[in-house]
């Protein structure tokens, strides 16, 4: 008869793990922060796995979709989570590969009127929306009323074009693009699963060198 072992990490070994990798001051910055992903299609799931690997300590995850078989190709779902809100689905994704990462999440649409509420916590936020409209309501309301939080946001990813032309640009203070500015889906008519990565992991690769202060010139 075989032995059932639990094979998943304690918290402590799993801290000095990523101590190991990152060593301690850098580990205890990312254990610190708290960040915001808003949208979890093809960016902002790709980005929260990414910071959850990272040990980044709150996750705040953000979207009203539900998984779809279409999503399947470039977001980090599973056939089985059809139908499931996203925010359910990553949750227990986020659980299986990185257990004592705290997240919450909020089955709602950004708005306006909503988005002070959902983000006040957040030390940085990603903007991780497909629709243009959603995209625009996020930033100028993170840039208007939020001053005091970092905003990495995403314009460009779709296509077939270079990975290379996909890029991190500082354009103010607090504020930073990833993608190539250019490329959209409805003109390019295609989300590749590696371009839309690529993209995310620029995102989230841009929050771990701003907790680390090493910002864009």
């Amino acid at each position: 008869m075989w032995e059932v072992v639990d094979l998943i990490p304690t918290k402590e070994e799993w801290n000095k793990a990523l101590c190991e990798r990152h060593g301690e001051d850098v580990q205890k910055k990312f254990s610190s922060a708290t960040v915001a992903v808003c949208g979890l299609g093809g960016l902002g799931s790709n980005i929260a796995i990414s910071l959850a690997r990272a040990g980044i300590g709150k996750l705040i995850l953000i979207d009203f979709d539900r998984v779809d078989i279409t999503n399947l190709q470039r977001q980090q779902y599973k056939a089985d989570q059809i139908g499931k809100y996203k925010t359910q689905a990553l949750s227990e994704n986020l659980k299986e590969i990185a257990p004592y990462v705290e997240h919450t999440t909020h089955t709602v649409r950004v708005t306006e009127i909503n988005a002070t509420e959902l983000l006040k916590d957040a030390d940085i936020i990603c903007e991780a929306f497909d629709n243009a409209e959603c995209k625009a309501v996020l930033t100028n309301t993170v840039l208007e009323t939020m001053p005091d939080k970092y905003l990495v946001a995403a314009s460009g990813m779709a296509g077939m074009d270079s990975a290379n032309t996909i890029q991190t640009r500082r354009v103010a203070k607090r504020f930073y693009i990833c993608g190539d500015g250019v490329s959209d889906v409805e003109e390019s008519g295609s989300l590749v699963a590696s371009r839309v990565i690529l993209c995310a992991a620029h995102q989230a690769h841009t929050v771990l060198r701003i907790l680390t202060e090493q910002f864009e010139t």
